[in-house]
């Protein structure tokens, strides 16, 4: 089961970092479908949000077709976002850990961790090949 953590200095609405991280395991294969997400009254006690908050992200994703509410049973995962890459990210998950695990010896906080990733990423990433113009 997900548990929902929240960034408070965040610019980023409470329900949208409730929405992220669902996505977020459900790429990385740690919600499948049938799973139940975490009761609305539980996660607004847990995280000391409003219970609207947590509603309206399970609604949105009822609406992105990720999740189905059953009256008086629960929320449950309804498809998943994980691809083929699923069955490599075992690996490459432990050896981030390691990467990480690094860096914060190297002295590195995570904002530091957090930029570092972010404009490698930015630097290296694929950009669509462009057609030759004749």
């Amino acid at each position: 089961m997900i548990e929902f953590v929240l960034d408070g200095r965040s610019k980023v609405n409470t329900y949208v970092q409730l929405v992220q991280q669902v996505k977020q395991a459900l790429r990385v294969g740690l919600l499948e479908p049938g799973d139940q997400l975490p009761k609305v009254r539980d996660v607004a006690q847990s995280l000391a949000i409003n219970p609207n908050t947590v509603l309206k992200a399970y609604r949105e994703l009822e609406l992105e077709g990720l999740a189905e509410g059953r009256p008086g049973v629960g929320t449950f995962v309804k498809r998943t976002l994980a691809g083929a890459s699923l069955e490599n990210q075992g690996e490459l998950r432990a050896e981030f850990a390691d990467w990480l695990r690094r860096a914060r010896e190297a002295g590195l906080s995570p904002e530091d961790i957090r930029a570092l990733v972010e404009t490698t990423m930015r630097a290296t990433a694929v950009e669509p090949r462009q057609e030759a113009k004749p």
